[in-house]
């Protein structure tokens, strides 16, 4: 029997963004003998492997695109494959793989004798982020196979999750992120120093991150319906990594009617975009869109009709509901789970996210505690004022996008286990 371990080098955090390194030890072991147990021939001593490969994998299982990747896979085995393809029989069909790297060729365990071997692998840059959505999922293994002489090919699968890198979008937000590095190459240079080495991509995207998260430029929405003002929404950044709390306020004395019933909801939209092509190519496109009035920008009502045409499906998260009667200012604080997935876009799917806000109003006249304000010493022992028992409501609904960011791998706490393969 042969038993092959595998722990991943960074145990604390399986958590790795594209571009990163990916490093993973890999044990084959061959038990020692029971100690009753007597060898009857040289065949019970040593254990002999024929190969063992190892390799990087990113699936994508769209449930929208099942017929056509099924097709797809009959018409791959017509033309053949190999018996690595049929001994790894996870759902949906392969987006990328690196090469494979062969670990050994005909290795011979001897009873309690180990070997060890280090796998290094570059997590590609052009795929998509780990994401498992409601007809989307997107998920990696790193796959090793291993065929022992005279039986089938065997695999076994480490999970590991991806995070999209984080790269600017335009030549200022290059510009903003190169900023701080520009005043060093102003200073005189010292021929006794080392010479610093340029910041790998990694790091780049980190530090570009620290700088597009941290910037702080308040929005005001004011937040209107047909019979008046209801308040003013203050959201101070619209860009979030994950594990930030989003942070805002909402100030009711500029209101002309009553607000009763305050309700935001931290929500993901999924967006399916072509079901024909499952290549990806990541992006973060941050979106501004103002609603709640009664104005509407004609460029948007043009684009209304094709963004309809495509099918999304709405998750929700952290929660913020409040009765707001009476109130003149509120705080509203939203959580951002560490396990959801960031802003990203392929060919397939588009993953965006939004505040939903619903705002129940009212105009009822018996709401309204003016006379409570001017009311004096006097008599103020003999005013009281009875809540009404029905009152006419109307909820207005809108939706504010946002773009949330990855974040540094190592603040994810996801710990990877060992996992282990017996081939008897």
């Amino acid at each position: 029997m042969i038993e092959i371990n595998a722990k991943l080098l960074r145990d604390q955090s399986a958590v790795f963004m594209c571009g990163e390194i990916v490093e993973c030890f890999i044990d084959f072991i061959h038990p020692s003998l029971p100690e009753h147990k007597i060898s009857q021939s040289n065949s019970d001593i040593l254990e002999n492997l024929a190969w063992a490969t190892v390799q990087l994998h990113c699936y994508c299982n769209a449930s929208f695109n099942e017929k056509s990747s099924t097709d797809g896979a009959a018409n791959r085995n017509v033309g053949g494959s190999t018996s690595l393809n049929a001994s790894n029989q996870l759902k949906g069909e392969v987006l990328h793989s690196t090469e494979p790297k062969i670990l050994f060729c005909d290795l011979r365990l001897s009873p309690g004798e180990a070997k060890q071997f280090l796998y290094r692998e570059t997590v590609p840059l052009n795929t998509p982020p780990t994401y498992r959505g409601i007809r989307v999922k997107y998920y990696y293994k790193i796959t090793v196979a291993t065929q022992r002489l005279g039986s089938t090919v065997q695999a076994l699968n480490i999970p590991i999750r991806v995070l999209p890198l984080p790269l600017p979008q335009s030549d200022l937000d290059e510009a903003i992120t190169l900023n701080d590095e520009s005043n060093e190459d102003l200073a005189p240079n010292n021929p006794f120093l080392e010479k610093k080495r340029p910041p790998s991509r990694i790091e780049y995207a980190l530090h570009y991150l620290r700088g597009v998260t941290a910037r702080r430029r308040p929005n005001f929405f004011m937040i209107n319906n047909k019979w008046g003002k209801v308040g003013r929404f203050c959201l101070f950044k619209s860009a979030y990594k994950l594990g930030e709390d989003i942070v805002a306020t909402i100030d009711f004395s500029c209101g002309t009617i009553k607000c009763v019933q305050l309700s935001v909801t931290l929500q993901c939209e999924e967006t399916e975009l072509n079901s024909g092509n499952s290549s990806a190519v990541v992006t973060t496109d941050t979106k501004h869109e103002l609603a709640g009035s009664d104005d509407a920008d004609p460029s948007e009502a043009a684009n209304e009709p094709e963004r309809h045409k495509h099918i999304s499906r709405v998750t929700n998260y952290s929660k913020h509901h409040e009765v707001c009667l009476g109130m003149l200012q509120t705080q509203v604080i939203l959580p951002i789970p560490l396990h959801v997935t960031p802003t990203f876009r392929t060919n397939l799917v588009e993953v965006s996210w939004r505040l939903h806000f619903q705002f129940v109003t009212s105009t009822n006249a018996e709401l309204s505690s003016e006379i409570l304000l001017d009311r004096t010493t006097a008599n103020e022992d003999e005013l009281e004022w009875v809540a009404p028992t029905d009152i006419a409501i109307e909820t207005m609904i809108w939706s504010l996008p946002i773009t949330i960011y990855p974040t540094a791998p190592l603040q994810i706490p996801q710990p990877c286990g060992e996992y282990k393969l017996h081939i008897k």
